[in-house]
């Protein structure tokens, strides 16, 4: 149906015309820049020279060449295959990539490799020492504390961080006394406090809050 019916017949052809015209320029223009970008870098790009890195995990030195972009976690996961640290939201939120760098939990999504060269990483298979679960591992075990089991490394590998933060005194925002010296006690709302950081999509919190608590007892 014409869009224009009041127009004389010429009219409605030149807009027709014109219309057309207009679509297969813009058409032309847009594959002759993709075979164009297809085969020329963008002005000012290079290609990335990977650099020489020395990681020390779990105890054992790697010399690896990587990608200066690459992240700590997809280092561990693609170039050592230690896949227990998992790939969650790759932004931080979700815990799941949880690593020990010198002790302290980072994200290691968010972590480059090569800005952790001679530091001591340890992941979730680095816990456990002579065939013997680590305390915070087998007390998962014990509570049933995971269900699908996604996040259950960066969970272990955070809780194990926590009962050490809390060993050295350092607070947290549900500490109560902040200026108390020593070790601080791990109530359930400590402990919910200091492991908010790792989430469960399963929902098992009541059991990981346990398992943590019992160990907090034991030690």
């Amino acid at each position: 149906m014409d869009p224009h019916p009041r127009d004389p017949p010429s009219f409605a052809r030149r807009r027709f015309l014109i219309h057309t015209g207009a679509l297969s320029t813009g058409l032309a223009a847009e594959a002759a820049w993709s075979a164009r970008t297809a085969v020329e870098p963008v002005r000012g790009e290079s290609a990335v020279r990977e650099l020489p890195v020395r990681l020390r995990v779990n105890g054992v030195v790697h010399e690896l060449r990587l990608d200066p972009r690459v992240t700590l976690l997809d280092a561990l996961r693609e170039r050592l295959a230690l896949t227990g640290t998992k790939k969650g939201c790759g932004h931080g939120q979700c815990g799941a990539c949880t690593v020990l760098v010198n002790g302290r939990r980072i994200n290691s999504c968010l972590a480059l490799a090569v800005a952790h060269e001679g530091d001591e990483v340890t992941t979730i298979e680095g816990l456990a020492a002579g065939g013997e679960l680590h305390p915070v591992q087998a007390a998962f075990v014990e509570r049933d504390a995971f269900q699908c089991g996604y996040c259950t490394p960066g969970q272990i590998v955070s809780c194990v961080a926590m009962l050490d933060e809390a060993r050295r005194g350092m607070p947290s925002a549900a500490t109560a006394d902040v200026t108390r010296e020593g070790a601080l006690p791990l109530d359930e709302a400590e402990i919910r406090e200091r492991m908010s950081g790792n989430l469960c999509r399963c929902g098992a919190y009541v059991n990981i809050v346990a398992a943590a608590r019992d160990v907090a007892r034991r030690a």
